[in-house]
């Protein structure tokens, strides 16, 4: 299904099971996530309260009746003067990968991070050998501000991770 037929809207609470779905996939089959277990469905409706009730967005992409990825932002850190400051998440159902998913959620990710007063986001990203993650991220301004080296342990192999920040007050 071409991109434009994509609908990026908030998820609620009926779409956690698809999403908790996607997620185990890359959970157990790669290193994308150093979670080691997929959440339990009350964890992703914790999640989604959570930041509803901090006025961050958490959206899917729908292609037809189905759900084909999500995205969301939450807070960087706990401490309050990181409260402007949130971390970007993109997962999307195995089969949409490359075909301009990730950007349309990234896309109205950034927009409603925007209006919700947030100045900076954060992409933490494995460094999975695929440049996938960092190429999106790449292509709507962020830049890469770090490396953390063998910090995870998934599978059997040590990953890094990649940093990336992008500055949404530099935005036009």
């Amino acid at each position: 299904m071409p991109t434009h037929e994509l609908v990026i809207c908030p998820a609620t609470a009926g779409d956690l099971d698809v999403v908790g779905d996607i997620y185990a996939h890359y959970v157990t089959s790669s290193v994308a996530t150093f979670d080691e277990n997929p959440p339990e469905a009350s964890d992703w409706q914790r999640k989604l309260d959570d930041l509803n009730a901090r006025h961050l967005p958490f959206l899917i992409a729908r292609a037809g009746d189905e759900i084909v990825g999500f995205a969301y932002a939450a807070p960087w850190r706990v401490k309050p003067a990181y409260r402007y400051s949130v971390e970007d998440t993109i997962y999307l159902a195995p089969d949409r990968t490359g075909r301009g998913t990730g950007r349309a959620l990234l896309d109205a990710l950034l927009r409603q991070c925007a209006a919700s007063g947030v100045r900076q986001v954060i992409a933490v990203i494995a460094d999975t050998g695929s440049d996938a993650s960092v190429t999106l991220h790449r292509s709507v301004g962020f830049r890469e501000v770090g490396r953390l080296t063998g910090v995870g342990h998934k599978h059997g192999r040590w990953i890094d991770t990649v940093l990336m920040q992008l500055d949404l007050t530099d935005q036009s």
